[in-house]
């Protein structure tokens, strides 16, 4: 229950990442692990190959990580349970035949990209624009060692600070992070399979957190540990001691607090017109403020919020419900409030979601370019903004001024696609006879008018802050 209405789980599976079904694999392995291990398990050659292949699975997913985490939870968690001088507990985790199966799972696809994409052991420890290492160089030294060291190009992405990083789990585990402070509670040592289980959930998440306080982080990447922290939560919320009664009272405050936020917000906005859609009220911010997964928050104003009075009228009556439990209930009944609150809350996000739509998607330009005249389509800046465009209306299209980001170091590679265009690139382009579209945002307008003027840009549609313009 607390993994399935935490706000980390949700927030960060609204958009295409391989982090939940990595944490899926991994949380599969560690089960596998503690299972190949329980002196009483009859089965335990069959739960080792299954940890193994959890790992290969995660390595698919993710890359090396997939690996680290479990065999470096399942280090410590030898090392502090005394297993590791045990030779009957190597012995059960078939480590020769568990890598082999790994190898035989994982290593093929490897394998062939780097077949695919020489040169094909390039361990250059630099990374510059331009160059191409092949497939090997980008997947294990740029991706997984140079990443790790905040050296990796092109350098798109930022780093969440230490503190942050570790204080937002209050964020994302919420509200069953008011729990934590159970957690110190519990038992660990004693030699029973419950005891031994919240050992390993605990070597779990100090391997993951202690992994990215030294590695770049963005604010999702401690997901893989989030079944830990939900198991030892739950067995705490089982024992109903005085910590978690605390922490009820203080889940209590916060649903009322934020239960008054949400109210002040209604009032304030109560008689705020809404033209158009929710892009005009956003704010616009520099490229840099979105180098982190949940950067466009800073572009939400009080006039969004006009466009929001469903979502938070339903968001209030969660609130209202989570307060209301956790004040009057105890136990059981405290706790099934705030898993109601949050399942009222996360139908309020997405019907935030739906009001959004203008704003995230550009699924109205990709609808408008379908019924549109036959034509090559051009995309402003990289694809990532147009995504959609391309999703819906299922065509290739010209990058103008694209090529950075995750599509630079591919476009050098030997026979990458020629799809980049510079600003001559278009102006040539435009002033054919052959029919071209392009898609711009609104701050981007202004530099295209400047290049071809404004007669030359004949506007198809128009939607969240987004443009469809045609040459004819």
């Amino acid at each position: 229950m607390a993994l399935a209405t935490c706000v980390g789980l949700f927030l960060f599976t609204r958009v295409l990442i391989a982090d939940v079904i990595l944490t899926l694999a991994i949380a599969l392995g560690m089960w596998a692990f503690l299972r190949a291990l329980d002196p009483d398990d009859k089965h335990p050659a069959a739960w080792a190959m299954t940890l193994w292949a959890a790992m290969a699975v995660g390595l698919m997913l993710k890359g090396l990580i997939g690996v680290v985490f479990p065999i470096g939870s399942g280090l410590i968690f030898l090392v502090a349970s005394g297993q590791w001088r045990s030779p009957e507990a190597w012995r059960r985790l078939r480590i020769i035949p568990g890598i082999l199966l790994l190898l035989a799972i994982a290593a093929p696809w490897h394998i062939l990209a780097t077949l695919r994409n020489p040169p094909y052991l390039d361990f250059t420890l630099h990374a510059e624009q331009g160059s191409y290492h092949g497939f090997f160089w980008f997947y294990f030294i740029n991706e997984q060692l140079l990443r790790f060291l905040n050296l990796r190009y092109p350098r798109d992405y930022n780093t969440v600070p230490r503190l942050y990083f570790w204080l937002l789990h209050l964020v994302w585990l919420f509200p069953w992070s008011v729990y934590l402070p159970a957690l110190l509670h519990l038992k660990y040592r004693p030699p029973d399979r419950a005891s031994r289980t919240r050992l390993l959930a605990l070597c779990w998440i100090a391997c993951v957190l202690i992994f990215f306080t030294f590695s770049t982080t963005q604010e999702y990447y401690s997901m893989p540990c989030y079944p830990a922290l939900a198991l030892l939560i739950g067995v705490a919320l089982t024992q109903d001691g005085a910590a978690v009664r605390t922490g009820t009272r203080v889940a209590a405050l916060v649903a009322t607090s934020v239960l008054a936020v949400i109210s002040a917000i209604m009032f304030l906005v109560r008689n705020l017109p809404t033209p158009g859609d929710i892009a005009s009220a956003l704010s616009e911010h520099p490229t840099e403020y979105y180098t982190l997964s949940l950067g466009h928050m800073t572009d939400l104003t009080l006039s969004a919020f006009a466009y929001l009075r469903l979502p938070l009228a339903v968001a209030a009556a969660a609130f209202l419900v989570g307060a209301g439990g956790a004040w009057f209930f105890k136990g059981w009944r405290a706790a099934l409030s705030l898993a109601v609150m949050m399942t009222l809350f996360f139908h309020a996000a997405r019907l935030a979601m739906i009001g959004f739509d203008p704003y995230l998607s550009s699924r109205a330009l990709a609808l408008a370019l379908v019924r549109a005249p036959a034509g090559k389509l051009i995309v402003d800046n990289p694809y990532y903004e147009f995504s959609s465009v391309f999703f819906y209306s299922r065509r290739a299209a010209l990058l103008l001024n694209g090529r950075k980001n995750n599509l630079e170091y591919g476009s050098y590679a030997p026979g990458a696609p020629q799809v980049f265009i510079d600003d001559a690139g278009f102006v040539q382009l435009w002033s054919t006879p052959q029919r071209y579209y392009v898609v711009t945002e609104g701050p981007k307008l202004p530099r295209l008018r400047n290049l071809i003027g404004e007669s030359h840009l004949h506007p198809v549609a128009a939607s969240g802050g987004k443009f469809l313009f045609c040459n004819q």
